[in-house]
């Protein structure tokens, strides 16, 4: 299976009539194709893979925009939404920026890769927008849905437009329990039919031949798509402060200037907020951009409590092949570092502090499709975060609900449920393979190894501390259905 991604952007407002020849919209949801490749998700096994998405139907809100009011045109009933959110007087999480619409479409061929054809493709695709049944929330939506469905109190900090895009945005947060902050000011300027101001799409795009690409507009950006924004308002200050954790993620440069992003930080940083960064694969390009965003990935690597990295980039940001030699290279670069947590697809997921080495081999599944996965097993850290849940319990949950996403169709709406996840935990079917785990802790220096197992016959071996899954669930069920209990009591 031959898979590439081609990263566009629309330029323009989408409000054209919805039959441009470009693209087909599928004939029928239900049979929708979104083949993937077996990508490293942080906590998901593929087992038996299969590669087919069977749907990509959602549900929209058959009320409209109710929870809007009538708008004025330039984003005062958004707005106005957004000013009541911030009344939670205790927020778990908080995400920052990242908040997009996912459409996911069939197309007779993948954009062409010169930036020209490309942009020239992203004009004809943008004058024809698709149904409803096609939208999907997405970014850190994904992670602030998966988060509150364990019975966490979320926010979402950001941007989104006085449009259509807008305003199902915000009725899928409403829905899911989570608030919206809004980071534009009462005073700012506010041209709904400029580009800039609008709800950021993300296209995902089909071929026939099962590839896919996606397309935001923010990709032909020089500057991040929001870049008119240079402050923190009150709002966003209120928010963060009564937040327990602030989630960055590296996407967020896409909409967000360094300037801010670091604003945002140095603020969490002074109020006591728990900083949480994922650098993703834009951890990469920020290494080598602009001489603001190095400083800035310079920044929140120091600055931020908790790490989260696939692998391969804890290899690319320290030139270090081993996962954990990698993450105890950043916690000894950090200021405040407290854990590093290394996503290993398929194998699992490590919890590296600056006594300990965390280990848990991930969940067998039949992975259907891997978005969201990663951003789910984010939730789920926080959560054991949050909690002051034992470390390899912590990972067990987040490989739980990351391979629980990977069992259903696409991310927003569709990432992990807690009964799929609960589920999952009961089922305890987990990837063991000691000679893999046992050579990566080969000769580490370092006070306690802790390994999640399926069985354990005697304990400890050595420096290794072999703790039972069995034992795991059974204390981990009980937090999750209290929590969750505790959640909807709260809402």
């Amino acid at each position: 299976m031959h898979n590439y991604t081609v990263t566009l952007k629309s330029p323009l407002p989408h409000h054209a009539p919805p039959s441009h020849p470009i693209f087909s919209l599928p004939l029928n949801p239900r049979q929708f194709v979104l083949p993937l490749s077996p990508q490293k998700a942080g906590g998901s096994i593929y087992h038996n893979p299969v590669f087919i998405c069977k749907g990509t139907q959602v549900s929209v809100p058959s009320h409209g925009s109710a929870s809007l009011g009538p708008s004025n045109g330039n984003g005062a009933a958004v707005h106005d939404w957004k000013v009541r959110s911030v009344g939670i007087e205790n927020i778990d999480v908080a995400t920052l920026g990242n908040l997009c619409v996912d459409i996911v479409l069939n197309v007779p061929k993948l954009p062409p890769r010169s930036r020209e054809a490309s942009f020239a493709y992203m004009q004809e695709l943008s004058k024809s927008p698709p149904d409803k049944k096609y939208w999907e929330a997405g970014g850190n939506c994904n992670m602030a849905i998966a988060a509150a469905r364990l019975g966490l109190h979320c926010a979402t900090i950001g941007h989104v437009g006085d449009e259509i895009y807008g305003q199902f945005l915000l009725d899928v947060l409403r829905e899911e329990g989570i608030s919206m902050v809004g980071m534009s000011e009462d005073g700012d300027i506010v041209d709904s039919s400029n580009a800039s101001y609008e709800t950021l799409l993300c296209w995902v795009l089909v071929d026939p031949f099962q590839r896919h690409g996606f397309c935001s507009r923010a990709d032909f950006c020089k500057d991040p798509a929001f870049s008119w924004m240079s402050k923190l308002t009150e709002e966003v200050k209120m928010a963060i402060k009564q937040s327990k954790i602030l989630f960055c993620n590296g996407y967020g440069f896409d909409e967000l200037s360094p300037a801010l992003i670091m604003l945002a930080l140095d603020y969490a940083v002074e109020v006591g907020t728990s900083v949480f960064f994922d650098p993703g694969p834009r951890g990469k390009s920020l290494l080598t951009g602009t001489p603001e965003e190095q400083q800035a990935l310079s920044h929140l690597l120091k600055m931020s409590d908790v790490l989260l990295l696939t692998s391969d980039e804890a290899e690319s940001l320290t030139g270090i092949g081993n996962p954990i030699l990698a993450g105890q290279e950043l916690l000894k670069n950090g200021i405040r570092t407290k854990w590093v947590i290394i996503k290993m697809g398929s194998r699992g997921s490590i919890l590296v502090t600056m006594s300990s080495i965390s280990c848990a081999p991930a969940f067998k599944v039949n992975v259907i499709d891997t978005v969201g996965c990663g951003d789910s097993f984010v939730a789920a850290i926080a959560f054991g975060y949050i909690h002051n849940i034992p470390l390899v319990n912590t990972l067990a949950i987040a490989n739980a609900v990351g391979a629980a996403t990977a069992m259903g169709c696409g991310a927003g709406r569709n990432v992990a449920t807690l009964e799929k996840v609960i589920e999952l935990m009961r089922a305890s079917n987990i990837n063991e393979d000691d000679e893999f785990w046992n050579e990566l802790v080969k000769d580490m220096d370092t006070g306690e190894i802790t390994f999640l197992s399926k069985m354990v016959i005697n304990g400890r071996n050595n420096q290794v501390n072999h703790v039972a899954l069995q034992k795991v669930v059974s204390e981990l069920l009980p937090k999750l259905k209290d929590n969750r209990l505790e959640g909807k009591v709260a809402s």
